[in-house]
Protein backbone atom coordinates (compact mmCIF):
# COMPACT_ATOMS: atom_id res chain seq x y z
CA UNK A 1 0.00 0.00 0.00
CA UNK A 2 2.41 2.62 1.03
CA UNK A 3 5.28 1.40 -2.04
CA UNK A 4 2.44 1.89 -4.29
CA UNK A 5 1.23 5.60 -3.01
CA UNK A 6 5.06 6.32 -3.08
CA UNK A 7 5.97 4.87 -6.44
CA UNK A 8 2.90 6.09 -7.93
CA UNK A 9 3.72 9.57 -6.94
CA UNK A 10 7.36 9.75 -7.87
CA UNK A 11 6.51 8.18 -10.97
CA UNK A 12 3.70 10.84 -12.00
CA UNK A 13 6.40 13.56 -11.22
CA UNK A 14 8.81 12.44 -13.33
CA UNK A 15 7.04 11.29 -16.31
CA UNK A 16 4.74 14.09 -15.21
CA UNK A 17 7.78 17.00 -16.02
CA UNK A 18 8.94 14.60 -19.55
CA UNK A 19 5.59 15.09 -20.83
CA UNK A 20 5.48 18.91 -20.26
CA UNK A 21 8.95 19.06 -21.35
CA UNK A 22 7.85 17.49 -24.68
CA UNK A 23 4.76 19.15 -25.07
CA UNK A 24 6.16 22.84 -24.50
CA UNK A 25 8.91 21.92 -27.02
CA UNK A 26 6.52 20.87 -29.54
CA UNK A 27 4.27 23.95 -29.23
CA UNK A 28 7.17 26.42 -29.21
CA UNK A 29 8.05 24.91 -32.57
CA UNK A 30 4.43 24.72 -33.93
CA UNK A 31 4.50 28.76 -33.32
CA UNK A 32 1.66 28.49 -30.80
CA UNK A 33 1.27 31.59 -28.40
CA UNK A 34 1.94 30.48 -24.85
CA UNK A 35 -0.87 31.02 -23.11
CA UNK A 36 -2.23 28.64 -25.73
CA UNK A 37 0.53 26.45 -24.96
CA UNK A 38 -0.07 26.26 -21.07
CA UNK A 39 -3.97 25.78 -21.83
CA UNK A 40 -4.30 23.40 -24.70
CA UNK A 41 -0.77 21.59 -24.38
CA UNK A 42 0.84 22.05 -21.00
CA UNK A 43 -2.95 21.66 -19.41
CA UNK A 44 -3.61 18.37 -20.98
CA UNK A 45 -0.32 17.48 -20.48
CA UNK A 46 -0.51 18.30 -16.54
CA UNK A 47 -3.94 16.68 -16.57
CA UNK A 48 -2.88 13.01 -17.65
CA UNK A 49 -2.33 11.74 -14.34
CA UNK A 50 -6.23 12.85 -13.40
CA UNK A 51 -7.39 10.78 -16.25
CA UNK A 52 -5.56 7.91 -15.70
CA UNK A 53 -6.33 7.59 -12.22
CA UNK A 54 -9.98 8.93 -12.46
CA UNK A 55 -10.82 6.52 -15.34
CA UNK A 56 -8.59 3.77 -13.36
CA UNK A 57 -10.46 4.66 -10.16
CA UNK A 58 -14.49 3.99 -11.75
CA UNK A 59 -13.14 0.78 -13.58
CA UNK A 60 -12.31 -0.29 -9.97
CA UNK A 61 -15.48 0.68 -8.81
CA UNK A 62 -14.35 3.49 -6.29
CA UNK A 63 -16.44 6.31 -7.72
CA UNK A 64 -15.82 8.10 -4.86
CA UNK A 65 -11.85 8.88 -5.54
CA UNK A 66 -13.15 9.31 -9.58
CA UNK A 67 -14.91 12.82 -8.73
CA UNK A 68 -13.05 13.51 -5.50
CA UNK A 69 -9.96 13.26 -7.46
CA UNK A 70 -11.79 15.90 -10.03
CA UNK A 71 -12.83 18.34 -7.27
CA UNK A 72 -9.88 17.74 -5.39
CA UNK A 73 -7.81 18.50 -8.06
CA UNK A 74 -9.47 21.29 -9.37
CA UNK A 75 -9.13 23.25 -5.45
CA UNK A 76 -5.48 22.19 -5.69
CA UNK A 77 -4.73 24.32 -8.63
CA UNK A 78 -6.54 27.38 -7.77
CA UNK A 79 -4.97 27.19 -3.90
CA UNK A 80 -2.09 25.49 -3.88
CA UNK A 81 -0.23 25.77 -7.29
CA UNK A 82 -1.13 29.36 -8.08
CA UNK A 83 -0.64 30.61 -4.69
CA UNK A 84 3.22 28.74 -4.75
CA UNK A 85 3.72 29.70 -8.20
CA UNK A 86 2.59 33.80 -7.12
CA UNK A 87 5.13 33.39 -4.20
CA UNK A 88 7.91 32.83 -6.15
CA UNK A 89 6.90 35.68 -8.62
CA UNK A 90 3.82 37.28 -9.21
CA UNK A 91 1.80 36.25 -11.72
CA UNK A 92 -0.04 38.62 -14.37
CA UNK A 93 -2.34 37.91 -17.11
CA UNK A 94 -4.91 39.55 -19.23
CA UNK A 95 -8.20 40.12 -18.11
CA UNK A 96 -9.84 39.15 -21.37
CA UNK A 97 -8.42 35.80 -20.90
CA UNK A 98 -9.15 35.28 -17.45
CA UNK A 99 -12.92 36.07 -18.19
CA UNK A 100 -12.93 33.01 -21.19
CA UNK A 101 -11.16 30.35 -19.34
CA UNK A 102 -12.20 31.18 -15.97
CA UNK A 103 -15.50 31.79 -16.56
CA UNK A 104 -15.53 28.10 -18.56
CA UNK A 105 -14.30 26.48 -15.12
CA UNK A 106 -17.03 28.49 -13.24
CA UNK A 107 -19.53 26.95 -15.94
CA UNK A 108 -17.84 23.38 -15.70
CA UNK A 109 -18.10 24.13 -11.66
CA UNK A 110 -21.90 24.41 -11.88
CA UNK A 111 -22.36 21.84 -14.07
CA UNK A 112 -20.88 19.23 -11.59
CA UNK A 113 -23.34 21.15 -8.83
CA UNK A 114 -25.82 20.52 -11.12
CA UNK A 115 -25.42 16.89 -11.77
CA UNK A 116 -24.72 16.23 -8.11
CA UNK A 117 -28.31 17.46 -7.52
CA UNK A 118 -29.35 14.95 -9.95
CA UNK A 119 -27.65 12.19 -7.86
CA UNK A 120 -24.61 11.88 -10.06
CA UNK A 121 -22.72 12.41 -13.60
CA UNK A 122 -24.31 9.95 -16.39
CA UNK A 123 -22.90 8.75 -19.47
CA UNK A 124 -25.14 11.46 -21.62
CA UNK A 125 -24.09 14.11 -19.41
CA UNK A 126 -20.06 13.24 -19.59
CA UNK A 127 -20.79 12.57 -23.95
CA UNK A 128 -22.44 16.71 -23.66
CA UNK A 129 -19.30 17.39 -21.25
CA UNK A 130 -16.58 15.92 -23.99
CA UNK A 131 -18.43 17.95 -26.96
CA UNK A 132 -17.83 21.36 -25.10
CA UNK A 133 -14.60 20.78 -24.13
CA UNK A 134 -13.74 19.70 -27.88
CA UNK A 135 -15.79 22.71 -29.47
CA UNK A 136 -13.00 25.49 -26.92
CA UNK A 137 -10.22 23.36 -27.99
CA UNK A 138 -11.10 24.27 -31.84
CA UNK A 139 -12.31 27.68 -30.81
CA UNK A 140 -8.94 28.78 -28.76
CA UNK A 141 -6.53 26.99 -31.48
CA UNK A 142 -8.80 28.47 -34.54
CA UNK A 143 -8.65 32.35 -32.60
CA UNK A 144 -5.03 31.53 -31.90
CA UNK A 145 -4.40 30.43 -36.01
CA UNK A 146 -6.25 33.83 -36.99
CA UNK A 147 -4.43 35.70 -34.81
CA UNK A 148 -0.71 34.30 -35.83
CA UNK A 149 -1.76 34.86 -39.49
CA UNK A 150 -2.98 38.65 -39.35
CA UNK A 151 0.43 39.01 -36.72
CA UNK A 152 2.44 37.90 -39.93
CA UNK A 153 0.43 39.79 -42.85
CA UNK A 154 1.28 42.86 -40.77
CA UNK A 155 4.53 41.90 -39.98
CA UNK A 156 5.16 40.83 -44.30
CA UNK A 157 6.26 37.72 -42.74
CA UNK A 158 6.21 34.83 -44.56
CA UNK A 159 5.40 31.74 -43.01
CA UNK A 160 8.44 28.86 -42.94
CA UNK A 161 7.32 25.02 -44.87
CA UNK A 162 7.10 22.98 -41.31
CA UNK A 163 9.89 20.32 -40.93
CA UNK A 164 8.48 17.11 -39.20
CA UNK A 165 11.58 16.19 -38.11
CA UNK A 166 12.28 18.85 -36.52
CA UNK A 167 9.64 17.27 -33.84
CA UNK A 168 10.88 13.62 -33.50
CA UNK A 169 12.48 13.70 -30.24
CA UNK A 170 10.32 15.66 -28.37
CA UNK A 171 7.62 13.74 -29.82
CA UNK A 172 9.13 11.24 -28.15
CA UNK A 173 9.68 12.44 -25.13
CA UNK A 174 6.28 13.09 -24.82
CA UNK A 175 5.15 9.78 -25.49
CA UNK A 176 7.41 8.60 -22.67
CA UNK A 177 6.02 10.66 -20.21
CA UNK A 178 1.97 9.50 -21.00
CA UNK A 179 3.11 6.43 -20.19
CA UNK A 180 4.77 7.00 -17.38
CA UNK A 181 1.66 8.71 -16.20
CA UNK A 182 -0.40 6.03 -16.99
CA UNK A 183 1.52 3.75 -14.72
CA UNK A 184 1.88 6.02 -11.86
CA UNK A 185 -1.70 6.86 -12.10
CA UNK A 186 -2.76 2.73 -11.74
CA UNK A 187 -0.15 2.87 -9.00
CA UNK A 188 -1.64 5.48 -6.45
CA UNK A 189 -5.32 4.22 -7.14
CA UNK A 190 -4.25 1.11 -5.99
CA UNK A 191 -2.16 2.73 -3.35
CA UNK A 192 -5.61 4.69 -2.51
CA UNK A 193 -8.02 2.19 -2.35
CA UNK A 194 -6.31 -0.16 0.07
CA UNK A 195 -5.72 2.94 2.02
CA UNK A 196 -9.69 3.66 2.48
CA UNK A 197 -10.07 0.21 3.12
CA UNK A 198 -7.43 -0.41 5.68
CA UNK A 199 -7.96 2.98 7.67
CA UNK A 200 -11.62 3.01 7.12
CA UNK A 201 -11.64 6.82 5.32
CA UNK A 202 -13.78 7.58 2.83
CA UNK A 203 -13.26 7.28 -0.54
CA UNK A 204 -14.61 10.91 -1.36
CA UNK A 205 -11.69 11.89 1.22
CA UNK A 206 -8.88 10.24 -0.04
CA UNK A 207 -9.91 11.14 -3.32
CA UNK A 208 -10.16 14.67 -2.08
CA UNK A 209 -6.31 14.91 -0.85
CA UNK A 210 -4.08 12.28 -1.49
CA UNK A 211 -4.81 11.61 -4.75
CA UNK A 212 -6.02 14.83 -5.92
CA UNK A 213 -2.24 16.40 -4.82
CA UNK A 214 -0.70 13.08 -6.30
CA UNK A 215 -2.40 14.09 -9.40
CA UNK A 216 -1.45 17.56 -9.12
CA UNK A 217 2.34 17.29 -8.62
CA UNK A 218 3.01 17.65 -12.56
CA UNK A 219 0.82 21.59 -12.53
CA UNK A 220 3.02 21.99 -9.07
CA UNK A 221 6.34 21.70 -10.72
CA UNK A 222 4.94 23.07 -14.19
CA UNK A 223 3.89 26.72 -12.39
CA UNK A 224 6.91 26.44 -9.91
CA UNK A 225 9.55 26.18 -13.05
CA UNK A 226 7.22 28.78 -15.52
CA UNK A 227 7.17 31.20 -12.64
CA UNK A 228 10.95 30.65 -12.30
CA UNK A 229 11.12 31.52 -15.97
CA UNK A 230 8.88 34.46 -16.01
CA UNK A 231 6.82 32.91 -17.92
CA UNK A 232 3.15 33.94 -16.05
CA UNK A 233 1.05 33.33 -19.05
CA UNK A 234 2.14 29.75 -19.20
CA UNK A 235 2.00 29.35 -15.40
CA UNK A 236 -1.75 30.97 -15.63
CA UNK A 237 -2.45 28.85 -19.00
CA UNK A 238 -1.65 25.35 -17.37
CA UNK A 239 -4.12 25.81 -13.98
CA UNK A 240 -6.99 27.65 -16.20
CA UNK A 241 -6.46 24.89 -18.89
CA UNK A 242 -5.99 21.96 -15.95
CA UNK A 243 -9.32 22.58 -14.49
CA UNK A 244 -11.07 23.28 -17.67
CA UNK A 245 -9.76 19.31 -18.66
CA UNK A 246 -9.91 18.25 -15.08
CA UNK A 247 -13.90 19.02 -15.37
CA UNK A 248 -15.10 18.63 -19.09
CA UNK A 249 -12.45 16.05 -19.98
CA UNK A 250 -11.78 13.89 -16.79
CA UNK A 251 -15.19 13.80 -15.60
CA UNK A 252 -16.82 13.77 -18.62
CA UNK A 253 -14.47 10.86 -20.62
CA UNK A 254 -15.05 9.04 -17.08
CA UNK A 255 -18.43 9.39 -17.05
CA UNK A 256 -19.03 8.38 -20.60
CA UNK A 257 -17.12 4.95 -19.37
CA UNK A 258 -18.84 4.54 -15.97
CA UNK A 259 -21.62 6.81 -14.46
CA UNK A 260 -20.11 8.97 -11.13
CA UNK A 261 -22.53 9.13 -8.27
CA UNK A 262 -22.18 11.89 -6.73
CA UNK A 263 -23.67 11.90 -2.95
CA UNK A 264 -23.03 13.19 0.59
CA UNK A 265 -20.56 15.76 1.60
CA UNK A 266 -19.34 16.12 -2.14
CA UNK A 267 -22.55 16.86 -3.23
CA UNK A 268 -23.67 19.30 -0.09
CA UNK A 269 -20.35 20.86 0.30
CA UNK A 270 -17.09 19.96 -1.68
CA UNK A 271 -18.87 20.92 -5.24
CA UNK A 272 -20.26 24.25 -3.91
CA UNK A 273 -17.08 25.17 -2.55
CA UNK A 274 -15.57 24.48 -5.68
CA UNK A 275 -17.97 26.45 -7.65
CA UNK A 276 -17.83 29.50 -4.37
CA UNK A 277 -13.55 29.27 -5.11
CA UNK A 278 -13.86 29.37 -8.84
CA UNK A 279 -15.84 32.39 -8.77
CA UNK A 280 -13.30 34.24 -6.18
CA UNK A 281 -10.61 33.07 -8.20
CA UNK A 282 -11.69 34.65 -11.29
CA UNK A 283 -12.61 37.94 -9.12
CA UNK A 284 -9.26 38.30 -7.73
CA UNK A 285 -7.76 37.65 -11.35
CA UNK A 286 -9.15 40.52 -13.02
CA UNK A 287 -8.81 42.70 -9.75
CA UNK A 288 -5.73 42.91 -9.51
CA UNK A 289 -4.23 41.24 -13.02
CA UNK A 290 -2.89 38.08 -11.79
CA UNK A 291 -1.86 36.90 -8.19
CA UNK A 292 0.17 39.47 -5.86
CA UNK A 293 2.93 37.07 -3.57
CA UNK A 294 0.25 38.22 -0.73
CA UNK A 295 -2.47 36.94 -2.66
CA UNK A 296 -0.26 33.61 -3.05
CA UNK A 297 0.46 33.09 0.64
CA UNK A 298 -3.63 33.62 1.11
CA UNK A 299 -4.08 30.67 -1.38
CA UNK A 300 -1.43 28.57 0.38
CA UNK A 301 -2.80 29.10 3.77
CA UNK A 302 -6.43 28.41 2.53
CA UNK A 303 -5.64 24.87 0.88
CA UNK A 304 -3.74 24.11 4.45
CA UNK A 305 -6.92 24.78 5.71
CA UNK A 306 -9.05 23.17 3.54
CA UNK A 307 -6.57 19.93 3.87
CA UNK A 308 -6.75 20.11 7.83
CA UNK A 309 -11.26 20.29 7.39
CA UNK A 310 -11.43 17.14 5.27
CA UNK A 311 -9.07 15.31 7.35
CA UNK A 312 -10.14 16.50 10.93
Amino acid sequence: MVFSLIGGFILLFLAGELLVRGASNLAEKLGVQPLVVGIVIVGFGTSVPELATSVQAALQGAPGIAIGNVVGSNMANMLLVLGAGALVYPIATKRSHVFRDGGLGVFGAVVLLFAAWQGGLSRFTGIVMVIILIGYLWYLLHDDHQQREYAREEAGITKEPFKWSSISVDSLILLAGLVGVLLGGKLLVDGAVELAKVYNIDEGVVGLTVVALGTSLPELATSIIAAFKRETDLAVGNILGSNIYNIFGIGGITATISPIPIEGQMASLNIPLLLVMSIVLVGIVVWQHGVTRITGGAFLVGYLAYVFALLA
